[in-house]
């Protein structure tokens, strides 16, 4: 989406390790203006895939995943890194390895707002090496519910996770796709 490549271009950061800073318009400080025709990207091209439900982690994914739900009509369910006391029930869960925290946590959600009827579409802010998506696909698949695909804002294409979900046939959207930063120059995949 060239749109959001201009955003990355002029207002993105690249940090050392691999970070990409994208706190002024997309993580920290929200464009929402942006977030929304995002939306009617991801919207644009899951559209007949019959989604009822977005399936986010807290704490970034949610304003993306909330804008997206906004346009497609559908609700927001994010999974809980850690749980807490306003959780009951039967819960689903999948350990994770956070890329940009370096820490392991153990993803939750309430069993009851994911049924068998229930088809899925996974949005994230970013996808580096695939983890967290890895790990909400497990949520998804001991709810018995459909996985119908991945949103994604900002892939880290150098890091291969967006490649091994499509390798298993896992369908991955990614509206932009940074295929190297070498040297502080980011480069997307055309």
């Amino acid at each position: 989406m060239e749109l959001l490549e201009r955003r990355i271009l002029s207002e993105g950061e690249v940090l050392p390790g691999n970070v990409i800073k994208v706190g002024s318009f997309l993580n920290h400080q929200i464009d929402v203006s942006l977030l929304l025709e995002m939306g009617k990207e991801v919207n644009r091209l899951f559209a007949g895939a019959g989604v009822t439900k977005i399936l986010t982690v807290e704490a970034s994914g949610i304003a993306i995943a909330t804008a997206f739900a906004t346009v497609m009509g559908v609700p927001v369910l994010f999974a809980k890194k850690h749980g807490t006391s306003n959780l009951s029930g039967d819960m689903l869960s999948a350990k994770t390895h956070s890329y940009t925290h370096n820490t392991d946590y153990n993803m939750v959600v309430e069993r009851k707002y994911l049924s068998k009827d229930d088809r899925i579409l996974l949005v994230d802010d970013f996808l580096a090496n695939g983890q967290a998506l890895n790990s909400l696909i497990d949520i998804v698949a001991l709810s018995g519910a459909q996985l119908v695909g991945c949103a994604i804002a900002v892939e880290k294409g150098f890091q291969h996770g967006g490649d091994s979900l499509r390798g298993r046939g896992i369908r991955v959207e990614s509206l932009a796709i940074i295929d190297s930063i070498d040297g502080g120059t980011i480069k997307f995949r055309r």
